[in-house]
Formats: C-alpha cells, structure tokens, sequence
C-alpha cells in the first residue's frame, strides 16, 4: 500500500448510546444482547458446526463434505455440496405462499412502476436463461452486463446463476475503454446492455459506450439490448439483438444447475492503487450464505416488511442487498432508476410514502445531502411505515447520524451502520438491530462469526481507543476467493501486508466496550460518493490527454461526497494553463474512465513535489488541498521549493 504509515491517529470521541426499542427486540430474530453473545460464543468455539448450523438455512441438491478447507490464503467452503443461488432465490419460494407475493417494484425515474411477483420473476429468469444458452452460453463462460438500474439487469444476474455463467457487472457509467478492459480481462462472451437509462431527467447513453468497447473486445459474440428510453442505437446485424425479440423465442422451463459450492458466480471489478482494476471473484455457497443470514439479521427481515437499498447494482451492496440477500429471504424489493433529487429533493421520500417501505438501506453521501438540501423535504412525506433504517458505503459522521434518526426514523427506528467491502462480499461489522446498543458513527461489533481486530504494522493488537489498521483474523465464508487471473496481486494485496491475517486496508480504533470506528483508507483509493477510484486510474487519464506531463490525483474531504478529487498537473512544454484547459482535461477524465471520476478542481504547477527517489509525495499535495499549508515531515523532500510554489498558488 503505497501511503501506509506506521501509527493511525484517532480523534472522533462520541459518548451517545442508544438501546434498542424494546417494542422492536421483542419481535426480532435476534431479540438480546444474551442471545447475540451465544451466537459469538459458538462461532468462536466451534466455527466449523456454527456455519453448518447456518448453511441449513439454504436449499442445497447435496450437502457438504466438509465445511472449510483452508490453505491460507485460500478458502473452500462446503466442498462437496451442489447448490444454485437463482433456485435459492426464486424455486424454493414457489412452493410457499410468496409464490405471489411481490418479489421486485421498481419504479423508473420519469415515473414508471413494474411488479414482478416471484412466479412472474422466476418466469423472466427461466426464459433469459435459456436465451443465454441459446447463443451459446455455457457454464463457466462470463457475461458482462452494462445496464441502468431496471429489472432486467436482476434478471440477467439470476439467469446467469440460474445456469452457471459467471457476470461481470461494469457500472453504468464507465466509459468505452473500462468497459473494454474489463470484458476482455475476464474473457466475456456476451454483453447485455440497454439503449440507456435515465439519470436527473438526460439519457445516460449505454449502446454506443458498448459499440465503442467491443471494437477491441475479441471474445464477445453476441449482445444483448434491452430497450429502455427508446432512443435509436446501431444494431449489428448477427452480433446485436433486442433482449424484447429473443426473449419470445424461448421458453420459461429451465431447471436450475446443480453446481459446485465453489462455482465462480460473479467477478466485480474494483479500483486498486497500481492503476489496473481489480476482478474481485466471489463463488457460490458461502458467499450466498453470508449475504442470506446478515440480510435477516442485520435488517431483521420479516415477511411483512418492504425493503429498499438505494445502490446501484454495478456495485456490490447491489449485488449483496438489492437482489441476493434479499431474494434468498423472500423479501419484497423496491427498485429505482435514478436520482434522489429528480424532479425535486423529495423523490426518495415520495417513494417510500407510496410504496410504504419498512427497511431503508441508503450512503452517509446521501444522508449528507439530504441534510443540505433541508428537512423540509421528509418533512413534507408520510415516512411512519420505517421501522429501521441502515448506512452503507462509507463511515457515517456522527452529526449525519443523529440527523438520519430524528428527522427520518424520528427517534423511533434502530439505525444500522454496517461495515463490510466488495472483496469481503457482505456485512461484517454491524449491529443487530433488536441486541446491540448503537453509538452514533459506530458500526458496533464484528458479526456472530467474524473474526475482526485493530492491529499495528507489525501485527500487534492495539489497545482500546488506538488507531490501528483493521484486519480478519478468521477465514469467512463470502470472503473473495482470488483476483480473477492475478492470484499473486490477491496475496500481496490482502495477504501480505500484515502477516497471517486479511489486511482490510481500512484504518480503525477499538473502543474501551470493544465497539469499532473506521477511520477510512489508508491506501490511495479515493471514495466519492460511496464509489472507491484508485488514484492512478484518474492520473493515467490526465496524463494520456497531450497537454499533460505529469499528474497526481488526492482526496479532500467534501461533505456531500466524503471525498472530492483534486488534480495536480504539470503540462508539456509551452502549453498555457487556462481555464478552458481546465474544463477539458475534466471532460477528458470523464470520457476515459466516467463521469464518476471527473476532478472537482484541477491546479496547475510547474512542479511536482517528489522524494529524492522520484516518488511522488501525495501526502504533501493532500494536505495543500485540504489545509493550503503543509505540517508533516518533509525531509525527504528532493525541491523544498515546489512546496512553495504551491502554496503561492493556494493563496492566489
């Protein structure tokens, strides 16, 4: 990890506890802080029996062997077992009364509503299934999906499970060339596209993205195009097919795959610090486990309950909390497009007024957008059909949270703060909501099961209330199992930081009632908007503009997206800096990787300040943009007059 120091300083003091509401424990899964003790005290004793006992949760078409074989740092869970994760999310309703009960509402930002029952679901998957195999999917190839947020990229999800094919969800706003990067570093035979979605009222335009991409994409052979806005897109004749024709040429019998415990089911691609994103690989038994049981508990998820997380898909809490995890429970999901402020900052309270949501899963950046935008807009809605409400993405400043519990849950709805991470696959540290007191910022304890602790950079536990570095000292069954053609990166990335155990990358203190704050990165992964960017992806787009010499790229905090990207370059010979330059290497950024990682400002310098090595000193530029000064250690320093040269410019 290119920034990690030897100590973590911790300063967020917060003394505020919260019990749970007696009226929710009573009727909890889990319903005392005895009750959650057992269940850590059996999984601490005997890891092996509690996660059978919990893997009795699933349908299986044959049970395990054995529970876990570990060869650290690789883990095979219930070797031996043959599962699905689309039967357990769809067949196994259909037997019980859910079989029309409401398995998705989705709700399109122009005002659109669709219902899917989970026999009209289970229908939708059966019949895209047998589309996917009927150009030629298999089990082992990889799908790449690039959608906006409609029922259809659920149903491609499912139907890739349904049959084995492992997806590569690519985020809707990534540009031609990461869409390329990752379809051809997975190999992917088949794109599902749409013609676009609707964001803040404007097509975000996907077909053309994917005609650009597959240009240079030789293992793809078909797409697949669902028609979305209804705009005109190129259709290549043999290659492009519309999802609405082809899915009438097929039929809705389609029996799930009996597949192995450890069948690859999806390969997520997030950023890392050496500029190549990371195909993050995530089976199927363990990790449909683990997303199964923390949606029931961490949610206390109830039948009668309307479920809503507010992630996109493209990313893991969508993939863990949109579909699997809550699928597998049976649950009622709310789905929606696009943009919590479009047409006005009230769209998100208007959908759980008309659609009387119970749970609501939402990102600290929204909750802290919703504070600026004013209480007036909740206010203005019917929001008594919550009961609990939960955070997601990034850690929750304690002001932001207290705001979320009295104006949105009014002082009456559990809130749970949940820590976890696309590599760990679900939650890992949160509360339960009918056992753990909560503390404002705090995502409370590690899960019955898991196995977390604060150490040093030498791998020494920290005392109560010291900074440390947040690590798993315990195999867990959704953990990534690899990156996807790079075993070496995955154990030098998690494996070999600190040793013996699963470096999480995240700073952290422990309190003296052993609850955990997370401090943030520790690495250079910007998080903006809940969206982790590496760093030297937005750097090697600078720099591939003409203009540019050189570039680096920090964090500074912004209270609407945790953190906003500021750029500093260096440009080519005589070219002038300008504002008009400005705006077009922003514009430049967005076209290479996504509107998602277009700088919030961008500063020019002659110089950048780097160590006698040639490195450059982030640190130092980080602090320039946050505080316009510099006050760590600059011995290293190869010009102490660059330093200066900057800070002219932050007082111009």
């Amino acid at each position: 990890m290119s920034s990690v120091t030897s100590n973590i300083e911790s300063t967020l003091h917060e003394d505020r506890v919260f019990a749970p509401p007696e009226t929710f424990s009573r009727g909890a899964h889990i319903r005392s802080a005895e009750e959650y003790e057992r269940l850590r005290a059996e999984a601490s004793e005997s890891p092996d029996n509690f996660w059978a006992r919990m893997a009795e949760e699933l349908h299986w078409f044959k049970k395990w062997d054995t529970v876990l074989k570990w060869d650290a740092p690789h883990a095979e869970w219930f070797g031996g077992g043959k599962i699905n994760v689309s039967d357990n999310c769809l067949d196994r309703h259909l037997e019980t009364w859910r079989r029309n009960k409401a398995a998705l509402i989705w709700e399109g930002e122009p005002g659109e509503q669709r219902t899917f029952t989970y026999l009209q679901l289970h229908t939708e998957v059966c019949r895209f299934a047998n589309v996917l195999k009927r150009f030629g999917v298999q089990t082992g190839d990889r799908v790449a999906l690039y959608m906006p947020l409609i029922p259809e990229l659920a149903m491609a999800m499912l139907a890739c499970a349904r049959i084995g094919a492992t997806h590569s969800i690519i985020f809707g706003g990534f540009s031609a060339d990461s869409l390329r990067d990752r379809i051809n570093d997975a190999g992917c035979k088949l794109v599902v596209t749409a013609d676009g979605g609707w964001r803040r009222g404007a097509e975000v335009k996907l077909k053309p993205t994917v005609d650009e991409a597959v240009k240079e994409t030789p293992s793809v052979r078909t797409c697949i195009v669902v028609r979305r806005t209804g705009t005109r897109v190129h259709i290549e004749a043999g290659r492009d097919h519309w999802w609405h024709e082809v899915i009438e040429t097929v039929d809705a019998h389609c029996p799930a795959e009996e597949l192995d415990s450890e069948h690859p089911l999806y390969i997520l691609y997030t950023s890392g610090t050496t500029g190549k994103p990371k195909g993050i690989l995530h089976t199927t038994a363990g990790y449909l486990l683990q997303a199964h049981l923390t949606t029931k508990w961490v949610f206390d998820l109830k039948d009668e309950d309307t479920y809503w997380c507010t992630a996109d898909i493209g990313w893991v809490t969508g993939h863990s909390y949109v579909v699997y995890g809550p699928l597998s429970n049976g649950a009622t999901v709310v789905m929606y497009e696009g943009a919590p402020n479009y047409p006005e900052p009230d769209r998100f309270w208007r959908i759980i007024e008309r659609h009387r949501v119970s749970v609501f899963y939402t990102a600290p950046t929204a909750i802290r957008a919703f504070i600026k935008w004013g209480e007036q807009w909740p206010l203005k809605h019917d929001l008594t059909s919550l009961r609990l409400l939960g955070t997601v993405g990034e850690p929750i400043n304690p002001e932001a949270w207290m705001w979320y519990r009295e104006i949105i849950g009014k002082g009456r709805c559990p809130i749970v703060d949940t820590w976890w991470q696309t590599e760990t696959g679900a939650m890992m540290i949160a509360p339960l909501p009918g056992a753990t007191p909560t503390k404002p910022g705090s995502a409370t304890k590690p899960l019955p099961g898991i196995e977390a602790d604060v150490m040093t950079r030498s791998g020494a536990p920290v005392g109560p209330n010291e900074g440390g570095y947040l690590v798993i000292k315990r195999p867990w069954p959704s953990m990534l199992r690899t990156i996807w053609g790079d075993d070496e990166r995955y154990r030098a990335t998690y494996w070999s930081e600190i040793d013996g155990v699963y470096f999480a990358g995240d700073g952290a203190r422990r309190d003296a009632d052993g609850y955990f704050w997370i401090m943030g990165r520790v690495d250079d992964v910007i998080n903006v908007s809940g969206h982790r960017l590496g760093t030297m992806e937005v750097e090697s787009a600078l720099v591939s503009h003409a203009a540019v010499a050189e570039a680096a790229v920090v964090a500074r905090p912004d209270e609407i997206k945790g953190s906003a990207i500021i750029a500093f370059v260096t440009l080519e010979g005589d070219r002038k800096a300008t504002d008009g330059l400005k705006e077009e290497l922003r514009r430049h950024v967005a076209k290479e990787i996504g509107a998602l990682a277009r700088p919030e400002e961008i500063r020019f310098s002659d110089q950048l300040p780097k160590t006698r090595s040639g490195k450059i000193m982030r640190r130092l530029l980080r602090e320039i943009a946050t505080s316009g000064g510099v006050q760590g250690d600059v011995t290293t320093l190869e010009d102490f007059s660059v330093l200066e040269k900057l800070r002219v410019h932050e007082e111009e």
